[in-house]
């Protein structure tokens, strides 16, 4: 419900009410003695050995780091002492983020004691075992291994690593999967792309806490034998994203040298060096020409194209997230033409020297450069069943049309004008070898040694089309390709809300059911047809697509609760993320049996009608407003809003008006009717007019049925004239009260206010975290929208509280589902009005 009533002021709060998740971290820092040792001895020691500004002193390392140096020389305690220093003050940070995130958990779950044994074991046994693997590998003559042999490592990152392996087994089976997957996929692109010790160690150290763990916790709830729709999108894109940033991470390091990155150029193009230019300019003229072309193609806004392949694999990892069949052919057609990329890469380099090192030959090939595409064609291949949503042909097709369109109108703007400035290429060129180059402008800079002859542009008209041309296609398909995969495919039907209202309408649902009939609603259907579902699909860049439901499940009763599991399969089906949002604790009983979460988002506010009388002390103001009116000549009179007289319906617009003018902020949406709403046939209006016919204040009520008759009303749309007079709104309410009590009606309900709960609440259930943050939240608000001062005025009404829930599968969605909370409120805020509203919870 929106208000215009007068905003109560809040109490000043203290340092807990200012902050209250500062106050929670401290809280949970003081249950953790480890973490903040570890942490103070880290920075204590960094800054005493002035490792935190430079890297640890040679001298020093070579007492305190680990390493097969290390080692040799006898220092067996280096394992231990390493993971009192780190390297540099970008280490020092990152560790700390990673043990304050990883570290009080652990204690909580495992205890202090188990914590530090785990920490230090994994740390050691890691070093230990990575320096093992590394000496194997120089065994076998692995140029990797070869290339770091001499190096020295610290930092307690192996042993956090470590940690959060074996604390995976004491985390739900979300989460456990989740954990798993960043602590072992995070250190293994590491390993491979970047091949430096530390890499290897914290490998080794992960699988030796998720040894530990399955050892310590073998007892455990076993994983489920099923992964859901929604959670295996999720890891095959995990595992798509990893290759495109693997090789950014490996270009941050200049000596990176991981197995994988044998070929890391073609993943991310690089710069030429200053002896890559001298190396070509001493082998021809032709050569010479070709890099300084490509030297002066990375001082353009070109160098954009460095980052294609990985740019394009982050794209697909989005649309394999949400499930789409088209990113998954997508992705199949490019891993399968990087495979034949690479292996012709390969063939041009070592083609000349199978028969003087076939061995060296063979492991290039399968060891290093072409495992990767190969393993990514597999799980693809492996998963294929889940990737089963397909676009709207509407999308689709335009999608198509913009690609073809920029690959056209590129094509042709390189052959055409290129022909037309023939002579600025060198040497001259003809249409003919434009063709025949067009492969190298769709490309990275890396991939112009597999064209070799293709036309060097020297002149600016002829270099502006060698930068622009490739950008402009690629940018165009990138940025389509990621609009339409954000975009969730649902069905609109008319039908279907014709048989929703039904439905409705013959079983009833809560108090709030009827906001289900509203625009912008789509439905699920049981099986049988005996309950449905409303909700609306919403997403954002870069997050989980979300099913907000708009209320409880309706229909048959007995029919409702099994409504939440087989609305919760269809949503992981299509990959979105189900949120039950201001439902009655019956559906949350139902979705609490699935392991859901919850939290309270409003307290819904009913007055039961069959006692109902304006008497005594506490009902003083209702009666105050009832007599004022009658002494100014107001009267109360109900009105289809479709059927009211002109004059009236004009007023009434007039008043909204006035009201969102007022506050220059957009009507909330959503659970809050706005005009659109009042049209219903089946919703009343009532509205208080004095003897000339001037409007002062309306509200509109929506039906609650049940076995196809209201049994009761719920007050939606409240509005009164800014100089209308004081207490229309409890005379209107009171008024309507009166009236359906004399109908018959069980009760009436004055809605939920957002973000809003009585005191009473936090003495039935203490409130959580999360709860606070959104209590918070509305406290923020309360200045623009006044939730609480709306609930504050339903008091005077005598309501019976029932809190309204929402409950959610996985917490990891909670940013996904916030954004689409807001842009379900809010789907119409224009930037100004958005600046405006932040000026106001600041000011």
């Amino acid at each position: 419900m929106t208000g215009t009533l007068p905003v109560l002021p809040c109490p000043e709060a203290g340092y807990q009410g200012r902050w209250p998740r500062l106050g929670a971290c401290l809280a949970r820092l003081r249950g953790a003695p480890l973490t903040l040792t570890l942490l103070v001895l880290l920075w204590v020691v960094g800054a005493a050995s002035g490792s935190i500004t430079h890297r640890v002193a040679a001298q020093l390392a070579e007492r305190v780091a680990t390493g097969l140096p290390a080692l040799a020389d006898g220092h067996w305690w280096s394992p231990a002492t390493s993971l009192l220093w780190c390297s540099g003050l970008s280490s020092y940070v990152v560790t700390s983020v990673l043990l304050l995130a990883i570290g009080p958990v652990a204690e909580r779950r495992l205890g202090t004691r188990l914590s530090a044994a785990v920490l230090l074991g994994t740390q050691v046994l890691g070093a230990l075992l990575g320096i093992g693997a590394v000496r194997l590998g120089m065994a076998a003559q692995l140029q990797w291994t070869l290339d770091i042999q001499d190096q020295l490592t610290v930092g307690p990152l192996t042993g956090i690593l470590g940690l959060a392996a074996v604390l995976s087994f004491r985390l739900t089976v979300l989460w456990r999967r989740r954990l798993r997957l960043l602590v072992v996929l995070v250190p293994l692109v590491m390993m491979l792309y970047v091949g430096h010790l530390p890499g290897v160690q914290r490998v080794a150290a992960v699988l030796v806490g998720l040894v530990v763990g399955a050892l310590l916790y073998r007892r455990g709830p076993a994983l489920p034998r099923r992964v859901s729709h929604t959670e295996a999108r999720v890891l095959v894109a995990l595992c798509v994203a990893a290759t495109a940033l693997g090789p950014l991470v490996a270009s941050l390091y200049q000596d990176a040298g991981g197995p994988f990155n044998s070929l890391g150029d073609l993943y991310f193009s690089h710069v030429p060096s200053a002896q890559d230019i001298a190396d070509a300019c001493d082998e021809s003229v032709r050569a010479c020409a070709r890099v300084h072309s490509v030297q002066r193609f990375y001082a353009s806004p070109g160098r954009l194209m460095a980052a294609l392949v990985p740019g394009l694999l982050l794209v697909l990892a989005g649309g394999l997230r949400r499930g789409l069949r088209s990113a998954w052919w997508i992705t199949i057609v490019a891993e399968l033409l990087w495979t034949g990329v690479i292996g012709r890469v390969l063939a041009l380099s070592y083609g000349d020297s199978v028969s003087e090192g076939y061995t060296r030959y063979l492991y290039e090939v399968i060891g290093e450069s072409l495992l990767l595409p190969v393993l990514i064609l597999a799980l693809l291949l492996a998963t294929r069943r889940r990737f089963g949503q397909r676009l709207r042909r509407r999308d689709a097709r335009r999608s198509a049309a913009a690609i073809c369109g920029a690959l056209l109108v590129s094509c042709d703007a390189y052959t055409g004008i290129g022909r037309l400035v023939r002579d600025q290429y060198e040497p001259g060129t003809t249409l003919l070898r434009l063709v025949v180059g067009l492969p190298a402008e769709l490309l990275p800079p890396a991939y112009g040694d597999l064209l070799p002859d293709r036309p060097i542009a020297v002149g600016g008209t002829a270099q502006s089309l060698e930068i622009f041309c490739g950008l402009l296609f690629w940018a165009v398909a990138l940025g389509v390709l990621l609009v339409v995969f954000s975009r969730p495919r649902v069905h609109v039907d008319a039908e279907d809300a014709a048989r929703a209202r039904a439905l409705l309408t013959a079983h009833g649902g809560s108090t709030l059911s009827f906001i289900a009939t509203w625009e912008g609603n789509h439905y699920w259907f049981d099986e049988g047809g005996r309950a449905a579902v409303p909700y609306r699909v919403l997403s954002g860049l870069g997050l989980a697509t979300v099913a907000l439901t708009t209320g409880d499940p309706f229909g048959e009763p007995d029919a409702r609760g099994r409504a939440v599991a087989g609305f919760a399969r269809y949503c992981d089906a299509r990959g979105w993320t189900p949120c039950f949002y201001s439902v009655t604790p019956q559906t949350l009983a139902a979705a609490e049996e699935l392991g859901w979460r919850s939290l309270q988002v409003a307290e819904d506010t009913v007055v039961a009608l069959p006692d109902l009388a304006f008497t005594g002390r506490k009902w003083q103001d209702i009666r105050t407003s009832l007599n004022k009116a009658q002494r100014e000549g107001i009267t109360a009179e109900w009105w289809s809003y479709r059927d009211a007289p002109l004059a009236i319906r004009d007023q009434i617009r007039s008043i909204s008006e006035e009201w969102v003018s007022e506050k220059g902020l957009p009507e909330m949406g959503f659970t809050l009717g706005g005009l659109d709403e009042l049209a219903d046939p089946a919703v009343r209006v009532l509205v208080a007019v004095d003897a000339d016919r001037v409007v002062h204040g309306l509200t509109s009520w929506m039906p609650v049925y049940e076995d196809g008759q209201p049994v009761g009303w719920t007050l939606d749309f409240m509005r009164r004239r800014a100089d209308g007079f004081r207490g229309v709104m409890e005379f209107l309410i009171a008024s309507a009260a009166l009236t359906f009590q004399e109908e018959g009606a069980r009760f009436l309900s004055l809605s939920g206010a957002p973000l809003a709960r009585s005191d009473r609440s936090e003495q039935d259930e203490p409130p959580k975290a999360l709860q606070r943050m959104l209590d918070g939240m509305g406290g923020i608000l309360e200045p623009v929208y006044g939730f609480r001062s709306l609930l504050a005025f339903k008091a005077k009404f005598q309501p019976e509280y029932r809190p309204l829930y929402m409950a959610y599968p996985d917490p990891a969605a909670l940013p996904g589902i916030t954004r689409a909370i807001g842009k379900a409120y809010l789907p119409h805020l224009t930037p100004a009005q958005g600046l405006r509203l932040t000026r106001r919870l600041t000011s």
